[in-house]
């Protein structure tokens, strides 16, 4: 099962016909991916399933159904495992962004990490997951796929934030403060952390 991020609406892709609840329920392979989000940015829909049977079609059957752009960014943890945090359009957020050509995901990755927060001596520990948000530019709907990955650093130097990027501030957060930093995120950085993060928080807002 995979999950496209809306704002904080999920898509659910899965191989349940009938997912139950609220859900409406709609073929993969035959769905216009378009009109169902701009159903749920007008507020039209809230509970979507898209479904196939065959599991292992899914992921490829989801990337043909819009522009993909590529991202990758990280979850930082220094040597007090404290973990970094950029703050943009009034939410918390990790540093992410846009692969370039011809560098690989995780060199990626670092670039990001280190132009959003200007942190240094980054190490790639191990790879979390991938997640899935729908995308507005130039007035065109785009799905951005973002590869994630846990980082060290032993960096105790100024954090500076991309100003040009609309990034206010760039935080090391304790674990009281990263419970409190992700009251006021996305859901689908949510999905990254372990359940005694999200102090009760459900990983998706619509259930």
């Amino acid at each position: 099962m995979y999950k496209v991020f809306v704002n904080d609406i999920p898509i659910i892709i899965s191989t349940r016909k009938d997912f139950g609840g609220n859900y409406k329920n709609y073929r993969l392979k035959t769905v216009r991916l378009k009109k169902i989000v701009r159903k749920i940015l007008d507020g039209r829909l809230t509970h979507v399933n898209l479904y196939n049977k065959d599991e292992t079609k899914l992921l490829d059957l989801l990337l043909k159904k819009m522009k993909v752009v590529t991202a990758a960014g990280g979850m930082v943890i220094n040597s007090k495992e404290e973990i970094l945090f950029i703050y943009r359009n009034h939410r918390w957020d990790l540093p992410k962004g846009k692969t370039e050509k011809d560098e690989s995901i995780e060199d990626s990755a670092i670039r990001e990490v280190e132009e959003e927060t200007g942190v240094q001596g980054l190490e790639i520990k191990r790879f979390i997951t991938r997640t899935f948000h729908i995308v507005k530019g130039n007035g065109k709907l785009r799905l951005k796929e973002t590869y994630w990955y846990e980082m060290y650093t032993e960096y105790e130097g100024e954090l500076v934030p991309e100003a040009k990027e609309g990034i206010k501030k760039a935080k090391w957060k304790n674990y009281e403060k990263t419970q409190k930093a992700l009251t006021k995120s996305y859901a689908n950085i949510l999905m990254l952390f372990p359940e005694r993060y999200l102090a009760g928080q459900s990983k998706d807002r619509i259930a």
